[in-house]
């Protein structure tokens, strides 16, 4: 039987999509990805996200999209969405079967349970308190893999609903991670990806902290590099950064999210960080990881953002100089705090100012991509184009295009030579 899988959203949710693809498997299914040429599959799973109202609309849409198009699949919705609004989810008939995030691993028990039965199934337990025991042994279609350590979150900004959908802190034991990245070295994997919902939130419940967890994947053999996944600013204390500095497979790369240069604008948001604080743990970074790259998100728009706050976002974005800077517009998240404040920005305007932020962060990225132009630096080979180019990535995560005889999955040392926008162009070194 075949199986396929749809994946909307976050590092995590793909992490997870493939936990459950082995669960499927290691029962005897056959799972692919789902593509809109491809045959109906007999099961179609849809793990699925909620960040933004806009993603539940674009779920409703996918549904009856996907029920037209495989009108006999057994369509198994599962993800965030439903865990943060079971009511509406349940209401969504399109779906044979409907799992909260907590009963993810339950996955094979019910699809078998429905199979048989041929009676709707609707499962959105509680979260436990205790980490979701789910793991993987390879990352199909990927040169790196995705390694979920940690999940839920305790902050309750106030445009997210993620608390809701994840529910609190909680941290996967070391030695499992151990296990599972020493699966993946022994399947040829170079560089994993440690992620989570909150990562720099890791340890709270169990004593530990994300230095803990790097140790651990640093010291698989096999491994070459191990890269962090999004990091909230807090808990990076000094003493965390030195354990982390001294880690030489750790990539000095670090996607530290931002949301505003404005410090009315963060309180508004309920982050829990001013800008100098902000600014402080950048050049602490600096100091300890010279050269790193230091990206980041930000959003424009947010409720009661007026142009004088706009204006000096923009220039502490500048000003920090991020190597690249993921810009996007407030989009209304109905169940939030923000959703209900005064001064909704109008799609216009938040429009201009995503132009304008996003255009700091392009000249900032090119600039940070022009000081490897004559350096050898070694790139994971990842992308195969027809025309014998490869795409890869440094490090610090800056693509690079390269014409190799090499595929991809290998390691190569690369001159860069210059660079197209924000990718770097290189010669395989001999």
């Amino acid at each position: 039987m075949m199986v396929a899988f749809y994946t909307l959203g976050c590092k995590v949710n793909q992490y997870e999509t493939q936990a459950m693809r082995r669960l499927l498997e290691q029962a005897g299914y056959t799972t692919a990805e789902f593509a809109p040429d491809s045959a109906a599959p007999d099961v179609l799973v849809i793990n699925s996200c909620t960040v933004t109202g806009e993603s539940d609309r674009k779920l409703r849409q996918l549904l009856r999209r996907c029920r037209r198009q495989a009108p006999g699949a057994v369509l198994v919705l599962t993800g965030c969405m439903p865990q943060a609004q079971p009511e509406a989810a349940a209401a969504l008939t399109e779906a044979d079967i409907v799992l909260g995030n907590a009963a993810r691993r339950d996955i094979l028990p019910r699809l078998e349970a429905y199979l048989t039965h041929r009676q709707r199934i609707v499962d959105i337990p509680s979260h436990e308190t205790a980490y979701e025991p789910l793991d993987i042994d390879d990352f199909q279609g990927r040169t790196r893999a995705f390694v979920k350590i940690q999940d839920g979150c305790n902050r309750f900004c106030s445009y997210c609903i993620i608390p809701y959908a994840r529910g609190r802190v909680r941290s996967r034991d070391p030695e499992d991670i151990r296990q599972e990245l020493t699966r993946l070295a022994q399947r040829g994997y170079k560089e994993v990806v440690l992620v989570g919902i909150n990562l720099t939130a890791y340890g709270q419940d169990n004593g530990l902290s994300i230095a803990d967890a790097v140790e651990v994947a640093c010291s698989v053999e096999g491994l070459e590099r191990v890269r962090l996944g999004s990091l909230e600013p807090d808990f990076m204390t000094d003493r965390v950064i030195a354990r982390l500095a001294a880690q030489k497979k750790l990539c000095p790369q670090f996607h530290l999210a931002l949301q505003s240069g404005c410090d009315a604008t963060l309180k508004r948001m309920n982050r829990h960080y001013t800008t100098a604080e902000y600014k402080d743990l950048c050049d602490r970074l600096r100091r300890q990881f010279p050269g790193c790259a230091l990206t980041t998100d930000v959003m424009v728009g947010f409720p009661g953002e007026t142009p004088e706050e706009f204006e000096q976002s923009l220039r502490f974005v500048e000003d920090i100089a991020f190597a690249r800077g993921h810009v996007f517009a407030y989009s209304r998240r109905p169940g939030t705090v923000a959703d209900r404040l005064p001064g909704q920005v109008n799609n216009t305007e938040k429009s201009r100012r995503s132009k304008r932020m996003a255009d700091v962060c392009r000249r900032t990225a090119e600039a940070y991509a022009d000081t490897y132009i004559g350096r050898t630096v070694p790139v994971l080979l990842e992308t195969e184009y027809p025309d014998g180019t490869v795409d890869g990535h440094t490090d610090t995560y800056v693509t690079v295009r390269v014409k190799t005889g090499c595929p991809g999955g290998r390691m190569i040392p690369v001159v860069i030579t210059g660079r197209d926008g924000e990718t770097l162009l290189g010669e395989e070194a001999r």
